[in-house]
């Protein structure tokens, strides 16, 4: 768990490094990645084990007898989050991306209306628009310094053309650990206006020392049209295995899921299932409490530079390991203070815009990485922005 040793990832197709430039015009050389949603972080030596336990054996034939790898994800629920599943209830899609691309495909249809509470994660307005359905953005506020919903301007917003609400729980980009008033709330509004409810906790195991993450299936009355989404790829950095976990308890829609799964012949890849199973596990369990340490630690030294430059914001973040900053107080247009953050500091971070309604100010930057590179972005901030001091 030696969280701060610096892997060189250029050259490896590396999203986050090896696109950096072509993307945000950050030199390859010198720059500092922190943009995409992964970590600079080995995954736990059990993953590794597995793998390599793979590899020993050479061959790669299609996986069967899965009983085992449900039973991991059975026991990470309910040890990890109080939550109690059936083997049956699980279906493993081509990560949670294109798990919420299934959702719209299977409970929508063309020009219907998908609720999201923005800003929020920029891939599900990607894929509602990708299968022509609308965007309905629900724009959060800020209170005290954080998001909340505001569910009495939202029932004046929807027209009952929405199927369909997407939540993600915890936040992203925001670092919100929704509280269980919030889910009853979200669960109420989805019952007002007939929607299923998508909720991704892809994050849900990401949260800061202190908090404490309610998954919405513990929430009453909302099972019948509920549809839960969460993923070892987060949590462990193992992206690339493109594995999410689809988890409904209702038999109907179970059923309805499950015809569009077959309809399509998809099926999971080996190496994910694998190494979720072996993720899953006390093992992993002890590295994650490790990294969530490691993360908050980050945070801190993050918050701390970058807050103490005039103007700018860093949102405390109660999970994730993305810091939601705010530029507005600069004063600066968008591409001033982009242009300062790129070119002068030599640091790629998403935009917010892409993220919706309510990120036209913030940039997001990933902090899972060694504290050695936090610092020097750090660094990098304040000199960029040292005429603000």
């Amino acid at each position: 768990m030696n969280f701060d040793e610096v892997i060189d990832r250029h050259g490896t197709h590396s999203v986050k490094w090896d696109m950096m430039e072509k993307i945000y015009g950050v030199p390859a050389d010198d720059g500092i990645a922190m943009w995409v949603a992964d970590m600079d972080f080995r995954p736990p030596a059990a993953i590794q084990r597995a793998l390599q336990g793979m590899l020993d054996h050479g061959i790669y034939g299609y996986y069967g007898d899965d009983a085992s790898y449900r039973a991991a994800i059975g026991w990470w629920m309910q040890t990890r989050h109080g939550w109690s599943i059936e083997p049956e209830w699980i279906f493993t899609t081509h990560g949670l991306v294109n798990g919420t691309a299934m959702c719209v495909d299977t409970w929508t249809e063309p020009g219907d209306g998908v609720v999201l509470f923005t800003p929020v994660y920029h891939a599900f307005a990607k894929v509602i628009k990708a299968n022509n359905r609308r965007v309905v953005e629900c724009p959060m506020v800020i209170r005290d310094g954080r998001y909340e919903m505001d569910f009495d301007s939202y029932d004046a917003i929807l027209d009952g053309s929405e199927k369909m609400v997407i939540l993600c729980s915890p936040h992203n980009p925001g670092g919100r650990v929704w509280s269980r008033v919030e889910l009853e709330q979200v669960a109420d509004f989805a019952k007002r206006h007939d929607l299923v409810l998508v909720s991704d906790e892809i994050h849900h195991d990401l949260v800061m020392p202190g908090q404490t993450h309610t998954p919405m299936a513990l929430i009453e009355g909302v099972s019948d049209r509920l549809v839960m989404m969460s993923a070892t790829t987060k949590t462990f950095n193992i992206a690339g295995s493109h594995s999410g976990n689809v988890i409904i308890a209702d038999e109907a829609l179970r059923a309805q899921f499950g015809a569009r799964m077959a309809g399509l012949g998809m099926s999971p890849n080996s190496f994910g299932l694998v190494m979720a199973e072996a993720a899953y596990s006390p093992e992993g369990a002890e590295w994650v409490d490790a990294l969530c340490a490691y993360l908050d630690g980050n945070r801190q030294v993050f918050d701390e530079g970058v807050n103490a430059i005039p103007g700018l914001h860093s949102m405390k973040l109660e999970s994730t390991y993305l810091a939601w900053v705010d530029f507005e107080g600069t004063g600066m247009s968008r591409d001033e203070f982009t242009r300062r953050v790129e070119e002068t500091a030599r640091i790629a971070a998403n935009h917010g815009p892409t993220f919706g309604s309510g990120g036209e100010n913030f940039l997001r930057f990933n902090l899972a990485t060694p504290r050695s590179l936090v610092s020097e972005a750090v660094e990098r901030l304040q000199a960029a922005f040292g005429d603000l001091q």
